[in-house]
């Protein structure tokens, strides 16, 4: 039998992502996150209203969705008690974060130059995804306070693979056997398991789902 509960955050399990922005002196800033969804090449991410990162993202309408695999725990977890705010705001000096500039040095990545946007792309990264931001909601509604988050429209201009991720003859299509994302349950960090079944769905051609147009700047 179902019982009533109230976890703290409903976390219940999504791809990890390390969203790397622009900062207002032009240097790269690069940090965790796993509130986000796709549809087509549209994908919307969840982010803190006051954050660095939702900041830098609202005055340069870019950045880049970096998808870590499984192997790359280490070098997230580097980044998650780091912010690019100073100073620190204090609901995060409460839970330990601290501000240190160089994301890129103290997680052991690599900065590497996007071909459509300003914003960096980590090159240890298997799937880069360069996008530009389309609309901004206030996100959080509760009747006792204002929204504490905002949820981010952003459109895929660019995608970037990891040759070895591709089914071999067919240049567009990921093989998800070879692809292993890093995932993030109720705070916590997985792998995935192997396939466990052969979806009806994967009867319908890939090409059947890919929007008429898509890579406009």
């Amino acid at each position: 039998m179902h019982i009533a509960v109230e976890p703290s955050i409903l976390y219940i399990g999504t791809p990890v992502v390390l969203i790397s922005t622009r900062n207002a002196d032009g240097t790269p800033n690069l940090a965790p996150m796993s509130s986000a969804w796709w549809l087509g090449w549209n994908c919307m991410i969840g982010l803190g209203a006051k954050g660095h990162s939702a900041q830098n993202l609202l005055r340069e309408r870019e950045c880049v969705l970096n998808l870590p695999s499984d192997a790359m725990v280490g070098h997230v977890d580097r980044l998650a008690k780091l912010t690019g705010s100073d100073p620190v705001p204090p609901h995060k000096q409460a839970m330990g974060y601290r501000h240190h500039k160089n994301k890129f040095g103290i997680s052991g990545l690599t900065a590497h130059t996007s071909e459509s946007v300003q914003a960096m792309r980590v090159a240890e990264c298997p799937l880069q995804m360069e996008a530009v931001l389309e609309q901004v909601h206030d996100f959080g509604h509760r009747p006792d306070k204002a929204p504490g988050a905002r949820a981010f429209e952003l459109r895929i201009v660019r995608m970037h693979a990891d040759p070895s991720l591709l089914t071999p003859g067919k240049p567009n299509h990921i093989d998800p056997d070879r692809w292993r994302p890093l995932m993030m349950s109720f705070c916590r960090f997985y792998g995935l398991s192997g396939e466990l079944s052969h979806s009806t769905l994967a009867s319908i051609p890939e090409e059947a789902y890919r929007p008429a147009t898509h890579m406009t700047r």
